[in-house]
């Protein structure tokens, strides 16, 4: 048996991750904000009533501190196939997304 690694506790702020055009962002410039931190994929099943409901809820609660976060992701089956450009294009095009589409990852986990 081997000894549990250590995980450093890390605030969501003290990341820094990459725009759909491969630009660094602090998501320290979110902080005090209600954050909702998304997978995408623009050929899943979902796509269309989960882009529809999250432009929603955005359009909705935007003026109110709600910041959506959206990483798209081609981990799974394959559903996000085109570059980070083509993801944020996608869903700013088709579903007027107005939120933040981020460079794709291979699994987006924050705790």
């Amino acid at each position: 048996m081997g000894a549990s690694q250590s995980v450093s506790e890390k605030s969501i702020s003290e990341f820094t991750v990459k725009d759909a055009k491969g630009k660094d962002v602090n998501l320290s410039s979110y902080k005090g904000k209600v954050l909702l931190i998304v997978n995408v994929a623009s050929k899943c099943g979902f796509t269309n009533s989960n882009y529809t409901q999250l432009t929603d809820l955005y359009s909705r609660y935007k003026d109110k501190g709600l910041e959506i976060l959206a990483f798209p992701c081609n981990q799974f089956l394959n559903q996000e196939p085109g570059s980070s450009e083509d993801a944020e294009q996608f869903a700013c095009t088709r579903f007027k997304a107005e939120y933040p589409i981020f460079g794709k990852v291979m699994c987006c986990l924050f705790v």
